[in-house]
C-alpha cells in the first residue's frame, strides 16, 4: 500500500515505516503529523485517484528531527572584471517517519 501525498507544496510517494524528508515545518520531536492532502491511494493494486484530492485519506508520521541538507556552492563570475563571489547554502528540512495511511 501507498500514497502520492502533498507537504508543503512538494508531493511524495509514501508506503508505512518509510522516512520522508520534508520541507521544514513546524512541530517538536516526537509530535504527531497528519498529512490530509491525498492524492493518490494504492490498495493492492487497487488505485484510487483524487479528483484533486481524495476525501477521507490521511497519513499519519511522527517528526524524527530537523536536519540540514548538503551543502550547495552557488559560485558567481564574470571573465575579465575580477568579479568573483562564492556563498554556500544548506537546506532545512524535517525528517517524519510515516507511522500509517488510512481511507
Amino acid at each position: 500500500m501507498y500514497a502520492i501525498v502533498d507537504i508543503a507544496g512538494k508531493q511524495f510517494k509514501v508506503t508505512q515505516d518509510q522516512y520522508v524528508y520534508a520541507p521544514k515545518m513546524e512541530g517538536e520531536e516526537g509530535a504527531s503529523v497528519e498529512f490530509d492532502k491525498v492524492l493518490l491511494l494504492d490498495n493492492d493494486g487497487k488505485v484510487e485517484v483524487g479528483a484533486p484530492l481524495l476525501k477521507g485519506a490521511k497519513v499519519s508520521g511522527k517528526i524524527l528531527g530537523h536536519v540540514k541538507g548538503d551543502k550547495v556552492i552557488v559560485f558567481k563570475k564574470k571573465r575579465r572584471k575580477g568579479y568573483k563571489v562564492k556563498n554556500g547554502h544548506r537546506q532545512d528540512f524535517t525528517k517524519v517517519l510515516i507511522e500509517g495511511i488510512s481511507k
